[in-house]
């Protein structure tokens, strides 16, 4: 039964094109589902030079998912990739704009790839 509702609450299409992954996230990133992700991403980092998180159909993040990207950007910087932020919707914006993190997520990859809105 838990397994369902993670599944209904965040789910991921991973397509991969070279060595860039994209990670296609649906539903909500709050407690209790950011592992989800994480695990996802980090299982990717060693494969590939360039992780992109489409966001398009994200619809909610809480503190934990804020913690969660920045976690996973801090991963990949470590393991030589880097993690790209596109699609980001206009309350997810808001959230890591109030917290300061939009500056510091929008410089992800040294290719200078910026967040996209």
């Amino acid at each position: 039964m838990a397994q369902a509702a993670a599944v209904s609450q965040l789910t991921l299409e991973v397509e991969r094109n070279g060595d860039v992954f994209t990670v296609k996230c649906h539903g909500k990133l709050v407690l209790g589902f950011c592992d989800v992700l994480a695990s996802k991403v980090k299982e990717l980092i060693p494969q590939s030079k360039r992780i992109v998180l489409d966001l398009t159909d994200l619809t909610i993040m809480d503190s934990i998912g804020l913690g969660t990207l920045v976690r996973l950007y801090v991963s990949a910087k470590a393991g030589g990739s880097c993690v790209v932020l596109v699609n980001v919707g206009p309350r997810i914006r808001q959230l890591l704009g109030i917290t300061n993190l939009l500056s510091v997520l929008t410089d992800m990859c040294e290719q200078g790839v910026n967040i996209r809105f």
